[in-house]
């Protein structure tokens, strides 16, 4: 049985509709920071410096600094200054290979150790509690290194 052209306009529509949908409820579910999410540094702890394997991030009087390979250097300190955080009751299932995130916070000399699993957006502090990074924040906490896309 072939269809008309009237039945296959209105088989496109309904496609597309149903592709709006399911691109609005994604946009929706990985846009949202969850409501337990908070701050990991605020004005009575705010970021210093951080070392991400690596690749060192500092704050002077006004700017912040970057090692010289990162491109991104203001839009990196400022995720990480405004990186927020949901607490996990157990250790995550992790699959990627962890990073090293060394962060000192102002006024205080002590560095803390912390490991970031990027892929999961999973962060482990030294105490051992587990932290969860919302989807949309975790793309904006890798360094850009290279100039040219990834392949």
């Amino acid at each position: 049985m072939a269809l008309t052209r009237k039945q296959w306009n209105n088989i496109i529509i309904i496609a597309c509709v149903f592709m709006v949908a399911v691109l609005t409820f994604i946009d929706k579910k990985t846009n949202n920071v969850p409501s337990d999410a908070q701050l990991l540094f605020d004005d009575n702890a705010p970021l210093a410096q951080l070392q991400l394997d690596g690749l060192w991030l500092h704050k002077q009087v006004s700017e912040w600094r970057c090692d010289t390979k990162v491109l991104n250097c203001d839009e990196w300190a400022k995720a990480w200054q405004t990186i927020r955080v949901s607490p996990l009751a157990a250790a995550p299932e992790t699959t990627d290979a962890p990073q090293e995130l060394v962060i000192q916070i102002a006024d205080i000399n002590d560095f803390q150790l912390w490991i970031y699993f990027p892929k999961e957006g999973a962060l482990k502090s030294p105490a051992g509690n587990w932290y969860l990074v919302p989807p949309s924040l975790r793309a904006t906490l890798q360094p850009i290194l290279d100039a040219k896309p990834a392949a």
